[in-house]
């Protein structure tokens, strides 16, 4: 496995740039949902972006910590796999239709592919070779795609490598969140086009900068209480959009 220097947000006590990272992730995917409870609110889309790069920087950044040497936790998969199952139905619920899976498919196999960018031992490789190749197949069934699934491993060669290499999740989350109406309206001066575009184009490196400054006032762990927070956000959009 190949080092690189460890820098002060990746020591392995808690990190208070990390949780602030999860935070910002929930709340902006709460903005986002909001929407689907009351359309109007459709503009929330564009702060809506930022959730998923948020999300896949939080799982780069659990990777590279050298706590993480012995390779990815076998119970962070397993709780990423069993909330891929248990929130399906509440996305359903919401989003009535639906052309992909929830999100959290995408983040499971983005946390093997990006295992296997950070470790050298066969077992990694094979998993993210599979996840790989299953992203690929699954392209049009994932949130945010093959790119969405490659996004969390982008944001780990950004974190060892130079700030060159921050160009890198940039254009894999552009990429992810290819959606041809919103170029077609962007060819032609639409301001909202233009602000999602953007959007998804600087969320990573606003989250690659957050990362990097400890924030000057306390920030409260971000514990598994998220992985239910998922499933449930869903299911109070729907009992708040039937009201």
């Amino acid at each position: 496995m190949p080092s690189f220097p460890s820098p002060r947000h990746l020591l392995p006590d808690r990190d208070a740039a990390l949780d602030l990272i999860k935070w910002l992730a929930l709340l902006t995917m709460l903005i986002d949902h909001l929407r689907h409870a009351w359309p109007s609110l459709y503009f929330l889309y564009v702060p809506g972006r930022l959730a998923f790069p948020l999300f896949c920087l939080a799982i780069a950044a659990n990777i590279a910590r050298p706590t993480s040497s012995s390779g990815v936790s076998m119970r962070y998969l397993g709780w990423l796999l069993l909330f891929s199952l248990v929130s399906e139905w509440p996305y359903r619920l919401l989003v009535s239709n639906a052309e992909s899976l929830n999100v959290m498919p995408t983040l499971v196999l983005g946390l093997l592919i990006a295992n296997a960018v950070q470790r050298s031992d066969i077992q990694a490789r094979w998993l993210g070779a599979g996840a790989l190749a299953v992203a690929v197949l699954a392209h049009e069934w994932l949130m945010f795609g093959a790119f969405g699934a490659l996004l969390p491993a982008a944001f780990l060669l950004a974190l060892r490598g130079s700030r060159a290499l921050w160009l890198l999740p940039m254009v894999c989350c552009l990429a992810a969140n290819y959606w041809a109406p919103f170029y077609a309206d962007a060819a032609r001066g639409d301001p909202f086009a233009w602000s999602v575009l953007s959007m998804c184009f600087f969320a990573p490196l606003l989250g690659l900068l957050l990362l990097r400054q400890q924030p000057p006032f306390a920030v409260p762990p971000v514990r598994r209480w998220a992985y239910v927070f998922y499933p449930a956000h869903f299911l109070l959009l729907v009992a708040l959009r039937s009201l």
